[in-house]
């Protein structure tokens, strides 16, 4: 991917006590978003039989800069210890020690012993932010919340979409779903997903009711239209490795009609909550169950696979996600945003097509095994090999941003509140925050194409872009700032290992550069960033710290850190 120069030009801010005059203004500048024969093989007679080929040589164990890389694709940063752990182990090894991993305290059960879950908070999202803060900036197991932010942004549950009481619990609990199966099945996860309360009243599914031929009542068909076209098979039948299927006129193929999203609308009736209860929140965590009085009757579809009439709501259910689940689609729909959310913004028809056929089958006859897949997505030569391609990488998103620098530096909450709070404001934050999207279709569209720009012209997808603006750009560098300077909310991070290296800047400079970019920040930049940081008087600690200080705020500014590679 190219630099940011498509994009707007961040505007340039006035000094502060976080660097010298001037430095700030190159930081803003810097981050315009910039063999042999034939024959039957048996040995020639009283030849003796033929000598085994050598084994081939073990792979070289990473470098420094792809170890870095690497992490911060299956994670959010690159620790020293990190990159050192990566480098002795292995890629593989290192993913199957998170893959072991338990998962640590829920975001729902946090939430009640933290004493969210009191009258007063019956309406709000008091606590859910904090909560989900914690474990991204903090949670050991950074694979699973790597795959689960991920996940947050393909099944959107949004806290805008949830007008219900308990309404932050309700979100918890579903982040807490999408945790445990972030590394099972995925036509478990689809049904998990479909059943939960938080999706039931996000999508209109919970209280959905069978037609009514005397009102004119008919099945909501918001649910059945979205599982399709966002969370299964999408909207036009796909290749094996993500290329439209056409028609005889050369136009893409629909994967489903209007008709079968009415039909399917009739198996998602009759669900609702279980056991709800003004009082006790509980609720939140069931699954939905079917109500036969409300529950469609007759025969249906779905897709081409007919329900019998004698189905009743549960099997009717099953069939529907067995239907969706073994549709040929879903490995090159959702393989490729796994790759998009992971790796790169447009990842090769050969890359889609090799996670799609991990996705088809684990190796062991298993279909939609998620931690197989992700696996395939990290491991797969073009994760793994350096990215000189323009259309390589990904524009990282604002809340990753925010992400590395915790993880990078220790960033903790004395209180354990982790009181960040909302950071979807454009102007003044980072114009996003988890589990708050605008809609259902995310933050950004996975088939994104910049407008007017180099991207657009040569039809490159880069879905993190439809968030880069004159707004976000400021707004990110400035919110930043604050960040590292001095706190967010009571979020700090420690730089005691970063000050030891402060008085040679080139040294600081590049050991930064390093665990931030992943090798992907040139050695030019590095010098310009680092004759910047020079000009810091370095006698006092004052001085060291702000150097510290200054680098990490220019490199995660500059062009080439943002575009991860």
């Amino acid at each position: 991917m190219p630099d940011l120069l498509d994009a707007p030009a961040a505007v340039e801010d006035a000094p502060s006590p976080l660097t010298p005059a001037g430095t700030l203004a190159t930081a803003a500048l810097l981050s315009a978003c910039g063999g042999g024969g034939g024959g039957s093989g048996d040995p020639a007679p009283g030849s003796g039989p033929a000598a085994s080929p050598p084994p081939p040589p073990p792979p070289a164990p990473p470098t420094d800069a792809e170890a870095a890389r690497f992490l911060a694709q299956a994670g959010f940063a690159a620790t020293a210890a990190d990159i050192t752990t990566v480098k002795v182990s292995g890629y593989a090894a290192w993913l199957d020690a998170q893959f072991a991993l338990p998962i640590t305290a829920g975001h729902f059960d946090w939430m009640v012993e933290r004493g969210y879950a009191v009258e007063a908070n019956r309406n709000s999202f008091a606590g859910l932010d904090n909560t989900l803060w914690r474990k991204l900036m903090s949670a050991p197991d950074t694979l699973r919340q790597r795959v689960v932010l991920a996940l947050s942004e393909i099944f959107v549950v949004s806290m805008t979409g949830l007008p219900v009481q308990w309404r932050g619990l309700m979100g918890a609990a579903y982040v807490d779903l999408l945790e445990q199966h972030a590394f099972g099945n995925y036509r478990e996860l689809l049904q998990a997903v479909t059943l939960s309360p938080g999706m039931g009243v996000y999508l209109a599914m919970r209280g959905n009711q069978k037609e009514d031929t005397r009102t004119g009542r008919v099945p909501d068909e918001n649910y059945a239209r979205e599982v399709m076209q966002l969370f299964s098979i999408g909207l036009v039948q796909l290749n094996a490795d993500g290329s439209p299927k056409l028609g005889a006129d050369g136009k893409a193929l629909e994967t489903y009609t209007q008709a079968q999203i009415t039909e399917l609308a009739r198996v998602f009736t009759g669900w609702d909550y279980d056991g709800v209860s003004s009082t006790d929140p509980a609720y939140v965590k069931k699954a939905m169950v079917n109500n036969p009085a409300r529950f469609a009757t007759g025969a249906k579809k779905v897709l081409d696979a007919d329900i019998p009439a004698t189905a009743d709501g549960a099997a009717a259910m099953k069939m529907a996600m067995d239907t969706l689940a073994s549709h040929p689609n879903v490995g090159p729909f959702l393989g490729r945003q796994l790759i998009q959310r992971l790796v790169a913004s447009h990842p090769s028809p050969a890359y889609v097509g090799r996670v799609a056929a991990v996705w088809a089958n684990n190796g062991a006859g298993v279909r939609g095994d998620l931690k197989a897949v992700v696996r395939a997505v990290l491991l797969d030569s073009e994760a793994r090999s350096a990215a000189t391609a323009p259309s390589a990488g990904k524009l990282r998103e604002p809340v990753q941003r925010l992400l590395q620098w915790a993880r990078s530096f220790g960033a903790a909450s004395p209180t354990g509140l982790w009181n960040i709070g909302d950071t979807t404001n454009p102007a003044t934050r980072l114009g996003q925050s988890p589990l708050r999207s605008p809609s259902v279709f995310n933050f950004f569209r996975p088939g994104y194409v910049p407008p007017g720009s180099t991207l657009g012209s040569n039809g490159v997808t880069a879905p993190e872009f439809q968030l880069c603006n004159e707004s976000t750009v400021a707004g990110y560098l400035n919110f930043l700032q604050t960040a590292i300077a001095s706190s967010i909310g009571e979020v700090k991070a420690s730089y005691v290992a970063e000050l030891a290296l402060a008085s040679d800047a080139s040294a600081l400079v590049a050991t930064l550069a390093l665990r931030l970019g992943g090798g992907g920040i040139s050695t030019a930049t590095e010098s310009i960033i680092a004759t910047a940081v020079a000009t810091i008087n370095a006698g006092t600690d004052a001085g060291k710290l702000n150097r510290v200080q200054a680098s990490i705020l220019m490199l995660m500014a500059c062009p080439e850190y943002l575009v991860q590679k």
